[in-house]
């Protein structure tokens, strides 16, 4: 016995080609372009460049702009975040005594006006800040080094 295949006809695929009409696009003399239909439709353009007509023909509007896309609405600015700094020149102006690093820290997290991002020692990071600020800024400095680790507001 000998095996025959039987051959399956596929179902014909419509390809993109075959569903947008066939048009051409042609230069005037005066340097314009413009979409032709093959079939004797009617013609669009013109168009300033070749560019604004490939558009076109790829269905951007026939005028060569392209479509606007709706305005995003504004969101509303968010309440801009305090900087340790800052918060710990509320905190020393607030204080009538000077304060270290770690009740600046401990005032700043209970007032709600800063709390460390996951630093293990923001205090230290804190220390930093304030002795560059004094050093970069010397008399405008908001901050005071009164003795070993303490600070005070300026006043």
């Amino acid at each position: 016995m000998s095996k025959t295949k039987t051959a399956t006809k596929k179902a014909p695929t419509k390809s993109a080609k075959a569903t947008t009409p066939a048009v051409q696009i042609k230069k005037d003399a005066k340097g314009r372009f413009w979409i032709v239909p093959k079939d004797g439709g009617a013609e669009q353009g013109p168009f300033d460049t070749k560019k604004h007509a490939l558009d076109a023909k790829a269905g951007a509007p026939a005028d060569g702009k392209k479509e606007s896309k709706p305005a995003k609405a504004k969101k509303e600015p968010k309440a801009k975040k305090v900087g340790a700094l800052d918060a710990a020149a509320q905190v020393l102006a607030a204080s009538k005594e000077p304060l270290n690093c770690k009740a600046l820290i401990e005032v700043m997290a209970k007032k709600g006006l800063w709390t460390s991002p996951g630093g293990k020692t923001p205090w230290a990071t804190l220390y930093s800040a304030l002795i560059r600020e004094i050093a970069l800024k010397g008399k405008e400095s908001r901050f005071v080094k009164k003795d070993r680790g303490q600070f005070a507001a300026k006043a």
